[in-house]
């Protein structure tokens, strides 16, 4: 592993001063009613996302004999865009290996940053193979996503800006990738507030760390499946792994439900547009996945560059996930007035109907009977409970 001194983080704060924003910490939030919950908005950097914070800085400590032989990086699209801004500024050419799945509107703010794109069929693992073959080939300097100590640095001055605003903070929580990340933040905060926990959420989906660590050797997943792209990563870095397991008190995962539910929470309560990947850390705070009852908290938001056309699908999860949208299902009996009857139940106990289908011919339901499937606009999932037992009460045999 290679060693990172304190003093790197602090020369990254002084050349990302005038370059990175430092989006002041949101709160307290209704994200946790038993936590004092803050918000650490990256979704605010100048990218949309903390990448910005590394890749500048690994850029701006280049030798002018690798500055004329530019650089490569690979991406799920957020570092892409640190890449190229870095790249821009210094003048340099960057070519960025991207996965071919990666979002449009990713690919695209790449390119208008100014760097030349390579698209690679697979996942981030696929397209950091690709990149490493064209450094070889062309003797570009690679600019790694998370595992180099100048870009684990970049990300470490979160920490810094954390520890400066909020001198009382007891537990911060942050998603994880490949680690890079959470390294630098962990590094940060324990070298100068030991005392301060600092967690860590991965997806259900892509829990290489998670898994890493509870084996002790670093594991490389078959395969990753999230909606939270930008931590979609089959294995950790060398020096990630041996710094989450210095510095890093917890790591969890959350469900791609959970990880949309908190999309959408963050978008109603704060106005804040969250990816997936930036969301994982209020997820896990929603859903007490760390310990942080009666703590004062803050959630790291890492990015906001989410694929608008996903977004629906994503906002529609994050209802039924809050209980704020259900489908009921109910065994009828075929005969006048019975939906007449179910609707009423409905309405008098104040859920608004969505959509309704009615099949008569179904395998489970009697020869004179049908089945009823009803979308409702519900409050909670207390709410939900409510309307079921109702329909109960008045007679009739609720399925789902």
């Amino acid at each position: 592993m290679a060693q990172l001194d304190i003093a790197e983080v602090f020369n990254a704060a002084k050349v990302l001063n005038d370059v990175a924003r430092h989006p002041k910490l949101i709160g307290v939030t209704k994200i946790n009613p038993e936590a004092e919950v803050y918000l650490k908005p990256e979704n605010l950097q100048r990218t949309g996302s903390f990448k910005l914070r590394g890749a500048y800085y690994k850029i701006s400590q280049l030798s002018e004999e690798e500055k004329a032989k530019g650089v490569i990086a690979c991406s799920a699209g957020n570092h892409a865009q640190g890449v190229a801004l870095g790249a821009s500024h210094a003048g340099i050419k960057s070519l960025i290996c991207l996965p071919a799945g990666a979002p449009l509107s990713k690919i695209e703010a790449t390119k208008a940053l100014g760097a030349e794109v390579c698209l690679v069929p697979g996942v981030y693992d696929d397209a950091y193979r690709k990149a490493i073959e064209l450094q070889k080939e062309h003797g570009y300097t690679f600019v790694h996503p998370f595992d180099d100590p100048l870009v684990i640095a970049g990300q470490g001055t979160i920490g810094l800006e954390i520890i400066e605003e909020m001198p009382d903070v007891e537990a911060v929580i942050v998603p994880v990738g490949g680690g890079g990340l959470i390294s630098g933040v962990a590094f940060t905060i324990k070298t100068i507030k030991p005392d301060v926990k600092v967690y860590g959420v991965q997806a259900e989906g892509a829990p290489s760390m998670v898994k890493s660590l509870a084996e002790g050797d670093r594991v490389n997943l078959d395969a990753v499946s999230t909606i939270a792209d930008g931590i979609a990563v089959k294995q950790p870095g060398v020096n990630t792994y041996e710094m989450c397991s210095k510095y890093v008190d917890e790591i969890v995962t959350v469900s791609d439900d959970e990880i949309a539910a908190a999309i959408l929470a963050l978008l109603e309560q704060q106005k804040l547009v969250s990816e997936g990947a930036g969301a994982v850390s209020v997820a896990a705070a929603m859903f007490d996945k760390v310990p942080i009852k009666g703590k004062k908290v803050v959630c790291l938001v890492s990015g906001g560059n989410i694929d608008v056309t996903s977004l629906n699908r994503v906002i529609t999860r994050g209802l039924v996930k809050s209980g704020r949208d259900c489908t009921i299902v109910l065994n009828l009996s075929d005969k006048p007035g019975q939906l007449s009857k179910v609707c009423n139940v409905i309405g008098d106990l104040g859920a608004n109907i969505l959509s309704v289908e009615h099949q008569r011919n179904h395998a489970n339901t009697q020869i004179v009977g049908c089945r009823l499937s009803v979308e409702l606009e519900t409050r909670n999932p207390e709410h939900v409970e409510i309307i079921k037992n109702g329909l109960r009460e008045a007679g009739f045999e609720v399925v789902e």
